[in-house]
């Protein structure tokens, strides 16, 4: 039957009475069924009709965090909320895999393990109501769609597939738009998690908006309505002729950037809907985020053409013309052209070329704090700046390396990057891009208007109480700059010239770069230290974790290593981030990259927790506390030597900074007759980097090396923090860590006990 029976609505249909209890040794493991099988067989999905779900309680997602200990755990599933308590024991996977999501929404996670129909029939029997959105937001979109629809109006149904909110807004932006034109129209729309795929042949006209997320996959709640459409197309027992009544329109949200991914979820929606005779009314429209303007722009005039539709049918027809390449709007069609014209631009004419920071994005990044630089840079105050100028104790580079906080200047001659890492503290604001198209700033432009800025920024903490005098008056004089603010400093074309000017000026240079340009790093003049981003140990984990825009991500992250190793003038640092749950399994693979590039230093961080991002999933549940991050290190340390005893090269935990829950590992030729020099003597490195400017005379980063004090030494009781700063804790802060921590404690399966010893 093209048609399978619709799935009960709830699992109360179902008769569990000769079910057993579930226990994880009696599950039997099968393979996961299309979503036409498990339909036949009846099950409940997460599409349940919605009449059935308007009885349901509501909560709001703060609600739901509040469940999340073992004896009172909900999840959220698809806008769905789960009392799950009762069945914690009887998980296959162990109460271990629920207990990590509770509190929260647990779609994405559901999702990746294709569970089956039987897995969602359980999980109907602890549903308990739904989430509702916040008071203020999506307000106006729910009381458009409440409307009633009188028999001489046609419906539209606007489906939407979103994983930062974008599609959502757009859609609710022509949600206003049909219904206020008067013509005869009304329109409601429908999150593509809610709406019941069964019931598309019933609908007469339907508009699609939907993003494609990584690895050209759809947004986790559109998902199962793109499999259900791909499953339909290839099933044999489906009509491909079921949407023949069905007039549709297709909209994506994507970024060019990705290449063969770009907008491919829109693609593959088309697609579908094509193969099952539904006639597509206008053609497939592809926004790019990266075109100037970004999506917004160029779906203002697409609902504008597609309105006229609506108008007058014939005329849209008539009327159907190609957008500019510009508008970031291209057709199916007209695809090719568009790409061949651009590849025949002149790309060595910077009059020519766009500039990198668009107005939404200057909009974007000046409302989060950031100064802006011509088209391209950007520097922010460090919040450590701040806390040293009032002698609330340094950054890590303070206890690492010997910096004066308040004299250091975090900025980048490049906001594009070529990651979108889940753990992205800047919630993916900032440009992306796999090489440099834009127009180009002068490095002395840069530098200029970068102090510049950070002054001003300076001068706006005079007054604030417990700045200390001396300090606000030496932070006007810059002497490190920390190229590590947000994007990838390397892709600049210009960075060594940039280098060269900062130098001269007597300012270090800590420059930070994600792994993925091997050839400027080769080319890379000297820097004062030099950091390459280990997000993870291996291709897979890497490749979820830095959600990269390069196909060759993992051959340029290995050969961005092994050009570090050759970086004799510098101080080399690898730089991990833990992320609890994602990139701390793998010990030995950690380890093989080190053998690779071999260091003089490593840094491991322990993630930060930004706030909640329609970007990521992360909570504060991936942050691991500091005892955590000390073990994993003493962990890299004894492994790297029994895997390696051959290499002349042994590391051990040299500096720690429990306040930024990071640690230090560094080579044992920086122990130094009994002592740690990790430490730099930034007026050496200066004359060493103009004796080479001038007569290329070689130096290493032994001739640059400090003593480390007593007190920044891992192991010593101070744990990293200068003591003659002044150490201050919020009011309550204290009492809400322990709190965290004993409720975790509940939740951990095992001792969380700190059992490192105090050593060098």
């Amino acid at each position: 039957h093209p048609h399978p029976p619709h799935p009960p609505s709830s699992f109360s249909s179902i008769d569990t009475s000769r079910s057993p209890p579930l226990r994880t040794g009696d599950i039997e493991l099968e393979e996961p069924l299309s979503s036409h099988d498990w339909q036949n067989m009846g099950a409940a999905t997460a599409t349940t009709a919605e009449p059935e779900s308007k009885n349901l309680r509501t909560f709001t997602e703060e609600e739901v965090s509040r469940h999340t200990t073992p004896g009172d755990c909900w999840v959220i599933l698809h806008d769905k909320v789960y009392n799950v308590t009762e069945y914690l024991e009887r998980h296959p996977g162990g109460k271990s895999v629920l207990l990590r999501v509770a509190g929260r929404d647990a779609s994405e996670e559901f999702e990746k393990f294709e569970h089956s129909g039987s897995a969602r029939k359980i999980a109907e029997k602890y549903l308990i109501g739904k989430v509702c959105k916040v008071e203020g937001k999506g307000s106006t979109n729910e009381a458009e769609n409440e409307r009633p629809v009188s028999e001489n109006v046609r419906e539209l149904v606007i489906l939407y597939g979103s994983q930062k909110g974008t599609g959502e807004h757009l859609a609710g932006n022509l949600l206003k738009v049909v219904n206020q034109s008067g013509q005869g129209v009304r329109a409601r729309m429908v999150s593509m998690s809610a709406f019941d795929p069964e019931d598309l042949p019933k609908i007469p006209d339907v508009i699609m908006i939907c993003s494609t997320y990584e690895g050209g996959l759809p947004p986790v709640k559109a998902r199962f309505f793109h499999k259900w459409l791909s499953d339909s197309v290839n099933d044999f027992r489906v009509d491909k002729m079921m949407l023949k009544a069905t007039r549709a329109a297709v909209f994506g949200l994507g970024n060019s950037e990705y290449g063969e991914n770009f907008n491919k979820a829109a693609k593959d929606l088309d697609k579908s809907l094509r193969s099952l005779g539904a006639e597509m009314f206008f053609p497939l429209a592809l926004g790019d985020e990266a075109s100037d303007g970004g999506i917004e722009k160029s779906f203002r005039p697409w609902s504008e053409k597609v309105l006229k539709y609506f108008i007058d049918r014939k005329t849209l027809r008539q009327e159907t013309a190609e957008l500019p390449a510009a508008s970031g709007l291209v057709d199916m069609e007209d695809l090719g052209t568009v790409m061949r014209k651009a590849k025949d631009e002149d790309v060595n004419n910077e009059d020519r070329k766009k500039e990198m920071l668009t107005p939404a994005l200057r909009k974007n990044l000046s409302k989060q704090g950031y100064k802006l630089i011509g088209s391209h840079s950007g520097v922010k105050l460090c919040r450590w700046t701040k806390a040293m100028l009032r002698g609330r104790g340094g950054c890590y580079k303070h206890t690492f390396y010997g910096i004066q906080s308040y004299q250091c200047m975090e900025t980048t001659p490049s906001l594009a990057c070529a990651n979108k890492c889940v753990f992205c503290w800047r919630h993916h604001t900032n440009p992306v891009g796999r090489d440099w198209k834009w127009a180009m700033d002068d490095p002395k432009l840069i530098i200029e208007g970068a102090i510049s800025k950070h002054q001003q920024m300076i001068k706006t903490m005079r007054g604030v109480p417990g700045v200390k005098p001396e300090r606000f008056k030496e932070a006007f004089n810059v002497r490190h700059c920390a190229l590590s603010l947000v994007g990838e400093p390397i892709m600049y074309p210009k960075i060594n010239e940039f280098l060269k000017l900062l130098h001269e000026r007597k300012i270090s240079s800590f420059l930070v770069t994600n792994a993925q340009f091997p050839d400027p790093i080769k080319n890379l003049d000297p820097c004062t230290q030099l950091y390459v981003s280990i997000d993870a140990a291996t291709k897979d984990t890497l490749k979820a974790v830095d959600r990269p825009l390069f196909n060759d991500f993992w051959e340029r992250f290995i050969a961005s290593l092994t050009a570090l190793k050759s970086k004799q003038f510098t101080r080399s640092v690898y730089r991990l981030t833990l992320v609890k749950q994602w990139n701390m399994q793998d010990v030995s693979a950690y380890c093989k990259l080190l053998a690779i590039g071999l260091p003089l230093l490593i840094e491991i961080k322990a993630v930060t927790f930004c706030g909640d991002s329609k970007a990521s999933n992360l909570t504060i549940k991936n942050t691991p506390y500091h005892t955590e991050v000390c073990s994993f290190g003493e962990e890299i340390c004894s492994t790297f030597a029994k895997m390696y005893p051959e290499v002349d090269r042994t590391y051990k935990l040299a500096c720690e900074h429990e306040h930024s829950n990071c640690i230090l590992i560094a080579d044992t030729r920086l122990f130094v007759e009994g002592k740690w020099h990790t430490w730099i003597d930034y007026p050496k490195f200066h004359s060493l980097y103009k004796e080479w400017l001038e007569s290329k005379k070689e130096f290493t980063a032994f001739d640059y090396m400090a003593e480390t004090p007593p007190w920044a030494v891992y192991g010593a009781r101070e744990k990293g923090f200068d003591p003659v700063e002044t150490r201050v804790r919020k009011r309550g802060k204290q009492a809400r860590i322990n709190r965290a921590k004993r409720s975790e404690q509940k939740v951990e399966d095992g001792s969380t006990n700190d059992t490192r010893k105090e050593k060098i």
